[in-house]
């Protein structure tokens, strides 16, 4: 299973401020992979091949914070969960761990031993979430123009079931066995929608 999150603006961030919509609810948060501050709710998604659950946040809200919830509500037939810098830390690891779930994070450039730990293929694997968030954001994700909590929830789940039943690309899924991963692109008879 791989898990990544993605933002969710609500305004433009010349706007951040000022922004009156969901005050109270949405906050201003750091995309570190587009380098801009926003305002509004981060999603964190799980998928395995296809998104198996999500969960929506205030947009300050860590990764690593929602992670271990996002990955017990899942339960993933697979123990081996991808993710990007975003995940690395020990309690989270050591919270997976204890579940039966083996965690693997890149370690970040400056890391000690990181060329030998980033291997390339798992890099490639945990990449194709990427693919689906290029289809979401496709459909509409990061556009969304509700103004009541309600319109928001219900846009949200029309985008994932129209991604579910429209995916425009063929995205693998994650399987692990104690000595090897495999990457398949099947459509899991199991896809599902848990917790939003």
């Amino acid at each position: 299973m791989i898990i990544d999150s993605l933002p969710m603006p609500l305004c433009q961030p010349i706007r951040n401020r000022r922004a009156k919509v969901f005050e109270g609810t949405a906050n201003i948060g750091y995309n570190s992979t587009k380098k801009f501050y926003y305002y509004g709710f981060k999603g964190h998604v799980s998928q395995d091949g296809y998104v198996l659950g999500y969960v929506i946040t205030k947009a300050s809200i860590h990764d690593a914070k929602e992670a271990e919830e996002l990955i017990l509500s899942t339960r993933p037939e697979g123990h081996f969960i991808l993710g990007d810098e975003g995940y690395i830390g020990k309690r989270l690891h050591d919270a997976l761990k204890i579940d039966g779930y083996i965690q693997w994070t890149p370690y970040r450039k400056n890391m000690k031993g990181a060329k030998q730990h980033n291997k390339r293929e798992l890099m490639a694997i945990r990449r194709t979430i990427e693919s689906v968030f290029s289809v979401l954001k496709y459909y509409g994700i990061e556009n969304i123009l509700a103004r009541s909590v309600d319109g928001f929830q219900q846009t949200v789940e029309i985008i994932v079931l129209t991604y579910l039943n429209f995916p425009l690309t063929k995205v693998g899924s994650l399987s692990y066995n104690s000595k090897n991963i495999i990457l398949n692109f099947e459509k899991s008879r199991n896809s599902r929608l848990l917790r939003h």
